[in-house]
This record gives structure tokens, C-alpha cells and sequence, in this order.
């Protein structure tokens, strides 16, 4: 075990010691890659019905609305038949709707959840449809090479990419280089992303950065703006403060499938793994206990722990932390930088993990 905190002796409850994130070092398969691009475990059941829209924000029952629409509209004729022709061709027919949606928002008002529903809801076996984030999709290139991305994928009816990276110029260009020849498929699209470096209005400008920076393919694509304020607050209380290192060694021991690091020593660990592999590196666990949380040092360190936080939210895993509170993880310079969209999403949701992990304390 990594941490650096002296353990107990351990509980009656739990049968063993923590298990430990330091000690893990996963190895993924390429089919595993292709294998897990669905919705991730904490949108299996997400559905349109259950998008709860905010009545302030008339944006979000129209984004219901269109994207419920786009998906009936998959349908029709696979890609690689009549379909494709009808809609790819150089000088198409005039289309009765876009083949590619893009949803333009900021962080929390539930486009991830949007995107998942267009997954479940379009009428086309699971095999057929292809969820990931943009980082997933460059590692499976990374792991597949170029042209049999485009021969796996290329069968699908749906490709939908969360969070588009729009801060990494040779990864857009190769991901848009491999959207088009998706596209000349008949494969329909669908993508959140992230704003540019420098951009400051959290969701504001991304549609206009998006569609150029797809330069080409952005005729397929509808921006679909969606208003309003980071659901994971709304009428939710304040971050819970941070426990003891005790009160989180006790807790890992008491807690089956739990893990037990010392924060700085995870973040050493994350330079040693492959983001790609942060997924694996979460199998099997229930919660994750952290003790003598401070401040990352570096950029480099901080989006290897965006990585990990979005694999954490995505498998709802809850975080029992000791040490500085969430929102203090990140410097002012980092949160006034060019990746302040990552790192605010990354405290709002490590931020929800706590709240989740409040029960595993026992007085």
C-alpha cells in the first residue's frame, strides 16, 4: 500500500486491508477499448424522460426535444446503404434534418446526460452505436491504428464523442480527419466539447470554435445550445469539509472494495499510467479514500487528475478525502487559465463524489 498514513489494525467489518490505487498498473486491450465505448455506468439508465430540465431554461426542453428527433431519424437505412448515399454524396439532397448535432453549454447543465440518452435512444443495436470521450477516441486510434478506426467504427449508425477536446490542436486534427471519413460512411455524429484555450465564457464561445475547428465537416453538424447553471448545485448543500486522515483510514478499512492512497503519492502514480488506462485503473473498486489532499503542483499533474476525476464520476465512485477541500485543488492561475472549463468540472464533480462518500464515516 502507498500511502503514507499509518494504518489501524484493520476492522472486524472489512476482511482485508484497502486495496491501493499506487499498486495498481492495468494493462487495456485494444478490443477492451472498443469493447467499453458505451454510455459509462453512471448513464446506463439515463433516458430523455429522465432529463429534468431546468423551467428557467427554455434551451433545455428545446435540446429534449431536437435531440429525441434526431435519433428517431437514425432509423432508416443502415449507413453503408442507401442512406449513406442519399446523405454523403458531394452535392447531397437537400437533408430534412442535420446528421450531426453538437450540444454548446457549460460544465453541469447536463449534456453528458443529453448525449447518453441520444445513445440509448437511437433505434440500432449497441453494437452499432459508439459513445466515448474525446480522449478515448484518440487512444483507440493510438491502439488501433488509423485506417482500422475507420473500418471498426465505420459500420456503426451513431458515433457520439463527449468533451471535443478543442485545446488540443494535432488531436482535433486527427480526430476531424477521422470524422470525415466517418462521415463518407453514412456515420451520424453527435459531440459536447471543451472551450478554447483563452476562453473564458465557460461554454459561450465553443459552438463557433467547434464548427471551425471541424472546419469541413461542420455543415453536418447543428449546434444545439443548451443554458443554464451546473445541476450537481442546485439546492444541493456546500461541499462537505474534508475528514481526519483517521477518520479515512478507518473508513477504508471498514468499507469493502474500498482503496487507501496518499494523495500526493496518487498523483506521482498517474504520471506512470496512461490516461487511457485510468478507467482500468478504478475496476472493481466501491470507493476511493485519499489522505492529506493539497494543491497539484503543475499543469501536466492537474489534467492527469481531470482524467481521473471524470473516470470517478463516470463509475460513481464515491471519494472520502482528508487534507484541503476540493475547491482548493487548482491555483488561481490555473482556474484563470486556458483549461478552466477542465478544472472547474473536475471540482464539481470530485465535489458531488464527496457528498456521495459522507456515509461511509461512521461516528
Amino acid at each position: 500500500m502507498s500511502s503514507s498514513t499509518t494504518a489501524p489494525a484493520p476492522s472486524p467489518i472489512a476482511d482485508a486491508a484497502p486495496l491501493s490505487l499506487c499498486a495498481r498498473e492495468p494493462l487495456v486491450p485494444a478490443e477492451r477499448l472498443v469493447a467499453e465505448m458505451v454510455p459509462p455506468p453512471r448513464f446506463d439508465s439515463v433516458r430523455f424522460e429522465t432529463y429534468i430540465p431546468d423551467p428557467k431554461q427554455p434551451s433545455q426542453t428545446e435540446a429534449v426535444r431536437v435531440l429525441s428527433g434526431f435519433a428517431a431519424g437514425l432509423g432508416g437505412a443502415h449507413a453503408s446503404g442507401a442512406g449513406r448515399r442519399r446523405w454523403f454524396t458531394k452535392k447531397p439532397a437537400a437533408p430534412t434534418a442535420p446528421r450531426g448535432v453538437y450540444l454548446d453549454g457549460g460544465y453541469g447543465v447536463g449534456k453528458t446526460h443529453l448525449l447518453a440518452s441520444l445513445w440509448h435512444a437511437t433505434p440500432a443495436a449497441p453494437e452499432q452505436k459508439a459513445f466515448g470521450t474525446f480522449v478515448e477516441l484518440t487512444n483507440l486510434v493510438g491502439a488501433l491504428g488509423f485506417q482500422q478506426t475507420v473500418r471498426t467504427l465505420g459500420e456503426h449508425r451513431l458515433l457520439c464523442i463527449d468533451e471535443f477536446e478543442l485545446d488540443d490542436p494535432g488531436d482535433t486534427v486527427l480526430v476531424s480527419s477521422l470524422l470525415g471519413k466517418l462521415v463518407d460512411a453514412g456515420v451520424a455524429l453527435a459531440a459536447t466539447s471543451n472551450t478554447l484555450p483563452g476562453k473564458l465564457g465557460e461554454g459561450r464561445f465553443a459552438s463557433a470554435d467547434f464548427l471551425r475547428e471541424i472546419q469541413g465537416l461542420s455543415a453536418h453538424f447543428r449546434p444545439l445550445r443548451i443554458d443554464g447553471d451546473d445541476y450537481r448545485h442546485r439546492g444541493l448543500p456546500e461541499a462537505p469539509a474534508p475528514f481526519s486522515d483517521e477518520q479515512v483510514t478507518k473508513a477504508a478499512y471498514a468499507t469493502e472494495g474500498a482503496s487507501l492512497d496518499d494523495f500526493p503519492h496518487l498523483l506521482d502514480h498517474l504520471a506512470r499510467v496512461h490516461p487511457s488506462r485510468y478507467g482500468a485503473l478504478t475496476d472493481d473498486l466501491d470507493a476511493v479514500c485519499l489522505t492529506d489532499v493539497q494543491p497539484v503542483p503543475d499543469q501536466s499533474t492537474a489534467l492527469r487528475l481531470v482524467v481521473l476525476a471524470d473516470r470517478l464520476y463516470d463509475r460513481e465512485i464515491p471519494v472520502l478525502a482528508s487534507g484541503l477541500p476540493f475547491d482548493q485543488l487548482f491555483s488561481e492561475e490555473m482556474l484563470n487559465g486556458g483549461y478552466r472549463k477542465k478544472y472547474f468540472r473536475a471540482i464539481s464533480r470530485l465535489t458531488a463524489l464527496a457528498r456521495d462518500a459522507k456515509g461511509l464515516v461512521h461516528a
